[in-house]
């Protein structure tokens, strides 16, 4: 029997979820997704110290979910947070840019804490664990390009150190998983993220500060920014479309898989700032410059493409969001968001 064929499915309406860093982009919509769903409980376990009360807030009161506070890298409180449910998301992670600033922290967030969420399932009897990865798990630099498939190599040339732990730190993380699996048999998918954007947005994905970096400049009258020639490849994925990825892991039978999660197309960075002025309405010509020193840039070799074809055939799921969509999504709440709070 092959690890496709496991019977590793769980049923949405009526389980109990656990989402590991819950109070975050991903982590929310996925518990409004999975709530809609008719889950009978969705645990939201945060730290807060990059998830923010106010992205569930409006989860708050709701009778099917159970709010915790707890460390991943603190044992003792995972296993207290992880009884009685039956499938775990887990999204707690630095990321790179977290990584460059303290990077002996982000180490022990990435690799022990994934550890302790595994030890904890374990423990409990989780039936099925999600785990949030990366397409950093390919690299950076002139190695990525082409067709990137779920065996394409680590690529680190070049590549500022950041990124290069971060994405390292996602390859342990995985292969903790795999040894999970065949240790004790717990079942896992893991799902390697593109840059996630959309409603709830915040300013720690390096790639991601492109998107709201150019709403910013633009909504102050300033021409945005697109360094060099704006050629570089980058990949985004929706957060509704990411969160719909999670949920249909868990449900799935697959187990012992890992798979690439990306949106429909790839966007050059002069064709991503192009398409943010566009859909905000604020036609400011960009400007080019040279990267600022010292900041964490993620570079990319040329043209790539993340292959997600594998993800349809192994959950069910491919892309639905287009880019200028899910921008229009975006920019929306980002402007709606500011309206409220000036009320």
């Amino acid at each position: 029997m092959t690890s496709t064929q496991r019977t590793a499915s769980l049923a949405i309406p009526g389980g109990r979820f656990l989402i590991v860093g819950g109070a975050s982009l991903v982590g929310s919509t996925t518990a409004d997704l999975l709530l809609a769903q008719g889950a009978a409980e969705v645990v939201i376990l945060d730290n807060f110290s990059f998830g923010a009360r106010e992205t569930i807030a409006h989860l708050e009161g709701n009778p099917r979910v159970r709010i915790e506070t707890a460390d991943i890298t603190r044992l003792p409180q995972l296993l207290r947070a992880i009884r009685n449910v039956d499938g775990v998301i887990h999204l707690a992670a630095m990321m790179t840019i977290s990584m460059d600033r303290d990077p002996e922290v982000g180490l022990e967030v990435n690799i022990d804490g994934v550890r302790n969420v595994i030890a904890a399932c374990c423990a409990n009897g989780v039936k099925k664990l999600v785990f949030a990865s990366s397409n950093a798990v390919y690299g950076y630099g002139p190695g990525v390009a082409g067709e990137l498939v779920e065996t394409t190599p680590f690529h680190s040339a070049g590549a500022p150190p950041a990124a290069v732990l971060y994405g390292a730190s996602k390859i342990i993380g995985e292969q903790l998983c795999r040894d999970a699996f065949r240790r004790y048999g717990l079942d896992y998918v893991i799902l390697r993220y593109s840059t996630v954007y959309g409603e709830r947005q915040h300013y720690r994905a390096a790639n991601a500060l492109y998107i709201i970096e150019t709403h910013d400049r633009l909504k102050q009258g300033l021409a945005p920014r697109v360094l060099g020639d704006g050629s570089e490849t980058k990949h985004f994925v929706y957060v509704g479309d990411v969160a719909r990825a999670n949920a249909l892991a868990l449900a799935a039978p697959a187990s012992d898989v890992a798979v690439n999660l990306s949106g429909p197309a790839p966007v050059t960075t002069l064709e991503l700032v192009n398409l943010v002025a566009e859909v905000a309405g604020i036609p400011i010509a960009p400007e080019h410059v040279a990267p600022e020193p010292g900041k964490v840039r993620l570079t990319t070799g040329g043209a790539f493409r993340i292959a997600h074809e594998e993800a349809e055939r192994v959950i069910g799921w491919k892309p639905e969001v287009t880019m200028r969509e899910g921008i229009r999504r975006l920019i929306a709440w980002r402007e709606g968001s500011k309206a409220l709070a000036a009320e």
